[in-house]
């Protein structure tokens, strides 16, 4: 074990730990079910203090790559096969009563917080977007959406969740469920659609609507049962990798590995569903599956509703380069749903930072009340 800090640069020092041990993790050098070393000891050997260690074991524990145990120290637990020995898994009330980090996640779900946009950002950038674009506003939309607008989310999800997409990928849509619609056109009705179970209501009745088959995979603390995800007969998997819903279940590194291995077979797709880790306690952003995939398998897929409000009715996805074609051809003729007018102020607040400040300070909100809570 040999880590050093890159100075003169933006990264925060336990960000570095982080990725250095993460890597290693990942690459076996710190196998499953490993102690890693003592905060202190790897403390004095990068020449930091305790408490940098202690953020960066925080966040590997966050992401399900290490567990804290009990007057034993920290051990890892991601894995690279399927193989998991359910003698060896916590069941999720012994998961949160031996990890602190795991336990914050867990409260995370009962904190209410006022999560609203501020109302007067809101009302000057409409004002704005009427004054510069005037009666442009009532121009009908291009059919994937405007290029103001996926130009703005091209570079939020850059710099946010480490997707790099081209403009093509990027489709804008009026919410989740005219989104859901248009993936089973795209993938086809003949195709098994896998989803979590339980899992977001609307998920469920809108494929029953599309008239596809529907498979039920039981969740567990980690993320969807291997056992049913293994035995799976589906061509497409419907997730939400982060805080699954009305589970709360945030799947681990190395059931988000498993769910990549399994996509890698018989050309299946994996939907990620990611509606609300912009949210995240978290100072670190969320890892996507997208951002993470070398097989272009994976489309990826969000919405304002949460972050904004629901009432704008505007959700998005990105599909890998495989499918840009093939939904030009078989979809691009339908019109943008999102009117042009809430596309433009979206791009707004997107590109002039006033969508992150908003989203930082929820963030900085939800930590000082979890702080409280426990």
């Amino acid at each position: 074990m040999n880590y050093s800090l890159i100075k003169n640069t933006d990264i925060p020092a336990y960000l570095q730990i982080y990725m250095q041990i993460r890597d290693d993790i990942t690459k076996e050098i710190f196998p499953y079910n490993t102690k890693l070393p003592s905060k202190r000891v790897l403390a004095d050997n990068i020449g930091v203090s305790t408490i940098t260690v202690e953020h960066a074991y925080a966040l590997l524990c966050d992401e399900g790559y290490i567990e804290a145990r009990e007057r034993s120290g920290y051990f890892v637990i991601y894995r690279t096969v399927d193989d998991f020995s359910s003698t060896q898994e916590y069941s999720l009330q012994t998961s949160l009563k031996h990890n602190s980090s795991e336990q914050k996640l867990y409260l995370q779900n009962t904190i209410t917080q006022n999560d609203n946009f501020p109302i007067s950002v809101l009302a000057k950038k409409m004002r704005l977007v009427i004054n510069t674009y005037g009666i442009s506003i009532l121009d009908k939309s291009p059919n994937q959406g405007c290029i103001e607008l996926r130009k703005a989310i091209q570079n939020y999800l850059i710099r946010s969740r480490g997707i790099n997409a081209d403009i093509e990928q990027i489709i804008i849509g009026s919410g989740s469920e005219y989104l859901y619609t248009l993936i089973v056109e795209l993938l086809g009705r003949n195709k098994i659609y896998a989803i979590e179970d339980p899992s977001y209501k609307k998920i469920e009745q809108v494929y029953n609507a599309c008239d596809v088959i529907i498979e039920k995979l039981s969740l567990s603390n980690d993320g969807i049962d291997s056992t049913y995800l293994r035995e799976s007969k589906a061509n497409i998997l419907h997730i939400s990798p982060y805080r699954s819903y009305p589970s709360g279940v945030t799947a681990t590194a190395s059931k988000r590995n498993e769910y990549l291995r399994w996509a890698n077979t018989n050309n299946r797709f994996i939907i990620e569903d990611d509606f609300e880790s912009e949210f995240s306690i978290s100072k670190k952003r969320e890892e996507t599956l997208f951002s993470h995939s070398l097989s272009d398998n994976i489309i990826y897929m969000n919405t304002f509703s949460k972050t904004i409000s629901p009432s704008l009715r505007t959700g998005y996805m990105v599909l890998p380069k495989c499918l840009v074609s093939e939904f030009n051809k078989k979809l691009g003729f339908y019109s943008c749903t999102v009117p042009t007018y809430v596309q433009y102020v979206l791009a707004e607040l997107i590109s002039n930072g006033d969508f992150e400040r908003h989203i930082n300070r929820v963030r900085r909100l939800k930590r000082k009340e979890l702080h409280k809570n426990t």
